[in-house]
């Protein structure tokens, strides 16, 4: 069974196999669903299951499906063309709720095309959680977004002034 792990459940281990496809790939990989499924020893819904919440467009995947016998699933890594827009676009496009996922979704993206090192993805996961937060919902996720919007102009400022380390 590709993707190995005992202890991993198999959405993890599905997940885990694909991240690891993508970056062999440059970004971009075509498989069959049955015959992953197959592989894996797991309904074709198991495999849906993971493309939708692992491979989400705010994670920076966009998943293309094409049912049939010839069917396939393309799931392509989208690359942050200009990482100045799209801080603005965060900063723009964030005035009101958040949930949680999301947010770590969007902070997860940031680190992986490398915005953010690791110290500050773990800061803001850390400052996002809904135990930080401590506000039932829905005070909870516009709290959430209005402390990752601050969170996204400074960075935005500091790449801005070039005081990176």
């Amino acid at each position: 069974m590709p993707g190995g792990g005992i202890m991993a459940s198999i959405s993890d281990q599905i997940e885990l196999y694909l991240r690891e496809l993508i970056k062999r790939y440059q970004g971009q990989v075509e498989i069959k669903r049955n015959q992953l499924a197959n592989d894996f020893q797991c309904a074709p819904s198991q495999i849906n299951y993971v493309l939708e919440t692992r491979f989400p467009l705010e994670k920076g995947y966009v998943v293309e499906s094409q049912r049939g016998g010839g069917g396939y699933i393309r799931i392509i890594r989208v690359k942050i063309e200009s990482e100045k827009e799209y801080l603005q676009d965060l900063v723009r496009n964030l005035g009101g709720p958040i949930s949680q996922n999301e947010a770590e979704g969007i902070i997860h993206r940031l680190y992986e095309n490398d915005l953010i090192n690791s110290r500050e993805r773990a800061l803001m996961d850390s400052v996002v959680h809904k135990k930080v937060i401590g506000v039932n919902l829905p005070y909870r996720d516009y709290i959430r977004g209005r402390m990752l919007t601050a969170m996204f102009e400074v960075i935005l400022k500091i790449k801005g002034s070039g005081e990176e380390e």
